[in-house]
């Protein structure tokens, strides 16, 4: 008896991703750590200073962790209701917060009872943080105003009632100490003087604008609104730059990294885009389990935090780079002890031995090979191979139909296991690689369960679902063969026909002996 020969899976291209520069930096982080918060995480702010601590705010309570700390390391409670975006000073000493209730409150870190209490705003406040010069907070509320306080008199310097909607979102410039940025719901950015009574820029987005940002140098401005991230050029009077859409729900967060090339932008679709503030495309992108609401990146790019909608704090650190002149100095007598005898020569008079190869059967090989058509199908529909290698369980059918068992085995199958059968193949049917296989079993199952049908609403759907599968596929392709015949009619016309060099000769040939028939 011959031995059994297992069976061959085709292997097909895969259409791998680019590995690029920013690829490989941007994976270059650790299986992420799950901090669960008590709500929603609406701001995240890392200490500009050593060891780059970082301040959460989420429900009532401002939550601070150590770099690698998953427990906080200090709480500020002292909030009624929720608390919104803490931001650290410059110096890292003093925090600042707006809250539900409409008071802003300005804490020490090292302390925990509010060192001075801002009261101005009717309505929450949103928007809090400091100006250049460590000595003014700015605000924007639920009021529709942007206010200026001065941190030592604790009173309000100014207040700017221009927006007509709520303040969500706001930056200060690191440029210029008297200069900050409000986004509102209405639609507009207000680029606001401490020195004048009034706006000196206003930008309309389109959207509700979620988040703004002032890149280090002051002459560009990122808002984030609707699905659309948008650059403008401040001193040119707010010219839009580029509009990007890449994201396809509402962005809530941007962020840039230390050397301010990579523009970080996080939406409510999950995902974190990455942008290179050169070319303004995406480089990399990120995939979290629910809708992100906040994100910061530490200031030397190691830790990268995400707050999401379900109250989970994600963070992610850098890898250690391995010292490479330990493992080369490790590595060094190993290397030799397994090179050598590599080169060696075998000689006539020597005799090779070699150990045979114990070759290990996969299951529905076995099945197969003990002839057990049904069970080996069922063993290739199990959900790893189902969906991650379909090209396993579209082999182990071509080998039946080859064997002439793939009627029996698809015989004989209750509702489940018909559901399973007609979700796999409605769902692959229409790939080029899969389809000739795919056609057959099809019908072999249409043939084989047709009298059955109508006794099974379950069933029935996933028959409708093939049907319209194929509908669709159809139509592409009488779509695709109409555009064809439109393009090969396009390029004959293109094509002009020239008299070849044989039939040139031939007519001057015939030209010359005419001529000389009429002179005789």
């Amino acid at each position: 008896m011959a031995t059994y020969k297992p069976v061959v899976v085709q292997a097909f291209p895969k259409l791998g991703e680019r590995i690029t520069q920013d690829t490989v930096y941007w994976r270059g982080y650790k299986t992420p750590v799950q901090i669960k918060e008590f709500g929603a995480v609406n701001k995240i702010d890392f200490s500009p200073v050593p060891p780059y601590n970082y301040a959460v705010t989420a429900s009532s309570r401002i939550h601070i962790y150590g770099h690698y700390s998953q427990e906080p390391i200090k709480t500020f409670s002292r909030f009624k209701d929720a608390a919104y975006c803490a931001t650290y000073r410059d110096d890292g000493n003093l925090l600042v917060a707006g809250s539900e209730e409409g008071s802003i409150r300005l804490f020490d870190v090292s302390g925990k009872a509010p060192l001075r209490q801002f009261d101005g705003h009717t309505k929450a406040v949103h928007v809090v943080g400091f100006l250049s010069d460590k000595y003014r907070i700015f605000s924007g509320g639920d009021d529709y105003s942007s206010s200026l306080w001065d941190i030592p008199s604790a009173t309000e310097i100014v207040s700017y009632g221009e927006h007509t909607d709520y303040v969500r979102c706001g930056c200060a410039s690191k440029v210029n100490a008297d200069v900050f940025v409000t986004g509102s719901y209405d639609h507009t950015v207000k680029l606001f003087d401490a020195r004048t009574k009034s706006s000196v820029l206003t930008i309309e987005h389109g959207q509700p604008v979620e988040s703004v940002l002032l890149f280090p140098s002051g002459g560009l401005l990122v808002s984030a609104g609707g699905r659309y991230v948008k650059v403008w050029d401040v001193l040119k009077g707010g010219q839009l730059l580029v509009s990007l859409k890449n994201h396809h729900k509402t962005v809530t967060c941007l962020c840039l990294n230390s050397s301010g090339q990579r523009l970080l932008s996080g939406s409510l679709d999950r995902h974190v885009k990455i942008y290179s503030t050169t070319s303004y495309k995406v480089v990399h992108s990120f995939n979290y389990a629910t809708s992100i609401l906040s994100l910061a990146l530490s200031p030397e790019d190691e830790t990268i935090v995400v707050g999401m909608t379900n109250g989970v704090l994600n963070v992610k650190h850098r890898k250690p780079e391995e010292r490479k002149e330990k493992s080369q100095k490790r590595r060094q007598p190993a290397y030799r002890t397994y090179v050598k005898g590599r080169t060696y020569m075998p000689k006539q008079e020597d005799f090779c031995v070699s150990k045979p190869v114990k070759r290990v059967l996969r299951k529905y090989d076995k099945l197969l090979k003990s002839f057990q058509s049904s069970k080996a199908l069922d063993a290739v529909l199990e959900p790893p191979i189902r969906l991650y290698t379909p090209e396993v369980t579209v082999a182990v059918m071509q080998e039946l139909h080859r064997r002439g068992t793939l009627r029996s085995a698809l015989a004989g199958r209750d509702e489940k296991q018909i559901n399973l059968l007609l979700t796999f193949v409605a769902r692959r049917v229409i790939e080029p690689r899969f389809t000739p296989v795919l056609v057959t079993v099809a019908d072999m199952i249409t043939d084989i369960y047709q009298p059955v049908v109508g006794q099974s609403a379950i069933v029935d759907r996933q028959f409708l679902r093939l049907q319209e599968a194929i509908g669709k596929e159809i139509d592409y392709q009488e779509e695709l063969l109409e555009v064809l015949g439109m393009m090969d009619t396009l390029f004959a016309t293109f094509t002009k026909k020239r008299a070849t060099y044989l039939e040139e000769n031939k007519s001057n040939g015939l030209t010359e002996t005419i001529e000389m028939n009429i002179n005789n």
